[in-house]
Formats: structure tokens, C-alpha cells, sequence
């Protein structure tokens, strides 16, 4: 049986530095790390292999800091969207400019849709490349991977991505 108290200690500021990675920021961080280890809590009892219990805490804890980045940018998108309309009512007529604008939105969010219907692993590696400006070098050190295996899996799903797009959006 796994020591709850003693994994928290051994753990936890490895994790906060983990999270702050993904958030950049420490407070936040450190609501993850709290959020992660509930998660673990819950599910203490399904640990079949204790030497793999720190790349199983390092995966829940940068789940837990993209989702909520996740949620923060939601929010910072619903202010984004009130300030937009009011500009669009000061304006006379909708030019071309702005239905540019609503389709590139249209299309960003087509494309955030299809990322998480990738599987876990390839949303992991994609959303810290794109979202977060990691390297891949980065990305293999906060998931525990071998670089080589966070290539393949840049390239993998990249390219599902691609023939997801592809087919909503035929040339």
C-alpha cells in the first residue's frame, strides 16, 4: 500500500515546478498540484506498480495545469467575445475585414474541436508544442518520454490532424 503523506512530501514541489511550467505561474501551480493530488487520492487504490508512480503523477498533474489553462483561456475568450461584438456595433457595416476575422475564429476553433479529439497522448505532446512554445526537449523531460518518442508523436498527430482538416475542409 502506497503511503499517501509520503508520496505529497517526496512530491510535491517537483510537481508545483512542473505545473508552474505549463501556467507560469506559481500560484496557480500550486492550486494544480492540490487539484492533482485529490485526482490521486481518489484513485490511490488502482496503483498496481509503484515505480511508475512518478511518471503517473507527472501525466495528472500536466493534465490538470492544461485544463486549466484550458478554462482561463475560455474565460479570457468570453471577455474577448463582448469586447469584439461592442466593437462591431460601433461600427456601421461588417466589412470584409471583419468576416475574415469570424472565419479565421471559425476555423481556430474547428481545429481546437479536432485536437481534442486526438487521442490523450497526442493531445499532450500537440497542445504543449503549440499552446505552451515548448521544445520538444522540453516536452520529453515535463511527460518523462524520450525525445525521439515526442517527435514521432508530433509527427503522428500533425498529420491525423491534418487529414481531419482535410476532410471538413476539401480544397
Amino acid at each position: 500500500m502506497v503511503d499517501f503523506n509520503q508520496m505529497y512530501r517526496a512530491n510535491a514541489k517537483r510537481l508545483t515546478y512542473l505545473a508552474y511550467m505549463v501556467v507560469k505561474d506559481w500560484y496557480e501551480a500550486e492550486d494544480i498540484v492540490q487539484e492533482a493530488f485529490i485526482k490521486v487520492y481518489k484513485k490511490i487504490d488502482t496503483i498496481e506498480d509503484t515505480e511508475k508512480i512518478r511518471a503517473w503523477l507527472n501525466a495528472i498533474t500536466v493534465r490538470t495545469a492544461i485544463d486549466f489553462k484550458r478554462v482561463d483561456k475560455r474565460r479570457n475568450w468570453a471577455s474577448a467575445d463582448v469586447s469584439l461584438l461592442e466593437y462591431s456595433y460601433q461600427k456601421s457595416g461588417m466589412g470584409k475585414n471583419t468576416e475574415s476575422e469570424v472565419e479565421i475564429r471559425l476555423f481556430k476553433e474547428e481545429l481546437n474541436r479536432s485536437i481534442h479529439k486526438l487521442s490523450e497522448s497526442y493531445q499532450a505532446v500537440l497542445l504543449l508544442k503549440l499552446e505552451y512554445g515548448m521544445k520538444e526537449a522540453e516536452i520529453a523531460n515535463v511527460l518523462q518520454l524520450k525525445s525521439t518518442t515526442v517527435k514521432t508523436r508530433l509527427y503522428r498527430a500533425r498529420r491525423q490532424l491534418k487529414r481531419t482538416i482535410a476532410e471538413k475542409y476539401p480544397a
